[in-house]
């Protein structure tokens, strides 16, 4: 099988070529990123740069491969920066990229990377796989409607498509602090190296997390499984718990550590990352995706894999 991996140098995909390697059913894969990257030195990895936006690109990413995983997209706050920018990325290039795919045959495989940030903001609790996207930020936008292009593509038969939204993955090392969700990986990181970090969220607000080796897992599963099941816009399981939880599990997993987790709650942070309800996934959980077994597991998977910049 030869899979191609567009983002295929950031934190998700560098796990995911990993995770891919070490399959023996993988005869090639090929790694697409825009920036230069240190790729694996294997002669089963052909690494490419370039832009997505480059038509020709596209036509690399679909040509001569089973699978294409979808991760390359333009993220949160960049997309609300540059809406029509991120559009061309987000939505123009991957429809272009499942409609290229599907010319090279019904059976190709494309495994698009959502986001629960496609589902919004008004969540009911729990949160099941009947929730309807409403999602409230371009990004989210972006990720509902090729969700959109997915699920009709499968049901059509044009092409053998699968959108999965993943939820928050830690720990990458690193992490621009820039970024509002920064604070999630730094706090994994923060307590391994004794630093004290105060948080924007309460000990009791809740969030849904899942580390980097089960999401690399769970991708990795979507391009190889024969059958991908009848439902097509998928909800990985993920972990649902405090912020209290999370600390007390980096606690345990290194008593050594002088590290002081503060709690000092901020409105938005606590709206965008500390809300959220619990979580059902049967239709993934019967198609074979997996969850963190608990908390301390992730804490494990989550450091094991997250060193990755």
């Amino acid at each position: 099988m030869r899979v191609a991996i567009t983002g295929a140098g950031g934190f998700v995909g560098r796990s995911l070529v990993d995770r891919l390697l070490s399959d023996p059913r993988i005869d090639h894969v090929n790694a697409f990123d825009r920036l230069e990257w240190s790729a694996p030195r294997h002669e089963r990895v052909t690494a490419v740069i370039g832009e997505l936006s480059d038509p020709d690109m596209i036509e690399a990413v679909v040509a001569d491969v089973d699978v294409v995983v979808h991760l390359a997209s333009v993220l949160g706050g960049s997309a609300e920066a540059a809406p029509e920018a991120a559009r061309r990325i987000n939505v123009d290039c991957s429809l272009a990229m499942m409609e290229q795919l599907a010319r090279k045959g019904s059976d190709k495989r494309f495994v698009f990377a959502s986001s629960i940030a496609a589902l919004g903001n008004a969540l009911p609790d729990p949160v099941t796989d009947g929730v309807e996207p409403r999602p409230v930020m371009t990004y989210g936008a972006h990720k509902a409607m090729i969700e959109v292009a997915v699920r009709h593509a499968a049901g059509t038969g044009r092409l053998d498509a699968i959108a999965l939204r993943p939820s928050g993955v830690v720990a990458r090392d690193g992490l621009d602090a820039g970024l509002k969700s920064a604070f999630l990986s730094r706090l994994f990181w923060s307590v391994r190296r004794g630093q004290d970090i105060v948080l924007p969220v309460a000990r009791d607000s809740r969030t849904w997390l899942a580390s980097i080796r089960n999401v690399a897992g769970n991708f990795a599963h979507a391009a190889l499984v024969p059958d991908l099941g009848p439902e097509r816009v998928l909800t990985l399981p993920a972990l649902s718990l405090t912020f209290g939880a999370l600390a007390d599990a980096l606690a345990r997993s290194f008593p050594t550590s002088r590290s002081h987790v503060h709690f000092s709650p901020e409105a938005r942070a606590v709206e965008m990352f500390g809300s959220f309800p619990g979580l059902r996934t049967p239709a993934a959980d019967a198609a074979g995706f997996t969850r963190d077994v608990d908390v301390d597991s992730l804490v494990r998977d989550a450091m094991t894999n997250g060193d990755a910049s």
